[in-house]
């Protein structure tokens, strides 16, 4: 049997015309008409001026202010300037640069944080620089923070670990080579040390000497490798034989060394990097998180 392919046969007039009726409108409906655009356009517009004008508006203008963070002699002074600035602006819109614009006159403020709470309500948190020492030149004391930077007009407190200069510094920042040493000196130090510090200088004989109030003089050499060696410094002060030496060499960190022991004590240790005791070491002062004006009521307790 035979087989022939089927011959095309064409389509009924009125299902071709139906069929290119279809296509037509499916090619209108993704062409949009001028209609729709310009309502759209017009939605957008609307929505964008809305938007605009409550982002500015007085119903969500901020009327409470509340500042955290900052304590000392110039807090009352910063947080005056923050709460006049934010009420200039909405929970809606914060200008940030505005806010950090009004206490760039403040060197005790690092960085600010801000947060809303809607409708009316502005939080800002200062994050402030601290004092770990204070540069001396002339009777003059000017506290510095652990990156060097210079609060000039913040009090140095009298328990600050003094650093001595050869001239008051000219910029925002202390670059004196040897200053800049017992700066970064001062900021590696653990809380818990630092606070019995009352001098860092340099010779040529030791390079960086920390002299730690009623107790021994730290010999630290360069300014290299400052988390060893306060960790075998903190060992030492812990170890009872090392009771009453007068000097601490930790130039070289593995192997510290001890002199002015009385009764013959042995003046080196025998381990490789000692390990300090539970309590001895803490975590570093935050260089972000406490306000130097809070140390002028802190005295600096003896060392055993």
């Amino acid at each position: 049997m035979s087989t022939r392919p089927l011959a095309r046969r064409p389509l009924p007039h009125a299902l071709g015309r139906a069929l290119r009726g279809a296509l037509a409108a499916a090619g209108d409906m993704r062409r949009p008409q001028p209609r729709t655009l310009l309502a759209l356009g017009a939605a957008l517009v609307l929505l964008v001026a809305g938007w605009l004008w409550l982002r500015d508006s007085s119903l969500v203008a901020v009327r409470s202010v509340e500042v955290s963070g900052v304590s000392g002699p110039q807090a009352t002074r910063v947080r005056v300037a923050l709460e006049e600035a934010a009420r200039s602006m909405t929970t809606l819109h914060v200008r940030k640069d505005a806010l950090e614009t009004a206490v760039a006159p403040f060197s005790l403020v690092k960085r600010i944080e801000v947060t809303t709470g809607f409708p009316h309500t502005m939080r800002i948190h200062v994050v402030t620089n601290v004092a770990v020492g204070a540069v001396v030149v002339d009777g003059r004391r000017i506290a510095v923070t652990s990156d060097g930077t210079l609060l000039r007009d913040v009090p140095a407190p009298a328990g600050l670990p003094s650093i001595p200069a050869g001239a008051v510094p000219a910029g925002a920042r202390v670059t004196e080579r040897a200053a800049a040493a017992a700066v970064a000196a001062l900021g590696a130090a653990p809380s818990a040390l630092r606070s019995h510090v009352e001098r860092v200088t340099t010779t040529a004989a030791h390079g960086l000497t920390i002299q730690i109030a009623h107790g021994p003089v730290l010999w630290f050499g360069d300014a290299d490798r400052l988390a060893a060696k306060w960790a075998a410094t903190a060992a030492v002060l812990a170890d009872p034989q090392a009771a009453g030496a007068s000097t601490i060499d930790v130039s070289a960190p593995e192997r510290p060394a001890v002199g002015g022991l009385p009764n013959g004590a042995p003046a080196t240790g025998e381990s490789d990097i000692p390990t300090p005791p539970p309590g001895s070491m803490t975590t570093p002062v935050d260089p972000t998180a406490v306000d130097p004006g809070t140390a002028a009521q802190a005295t600096p307790p003896t060392t055993p």
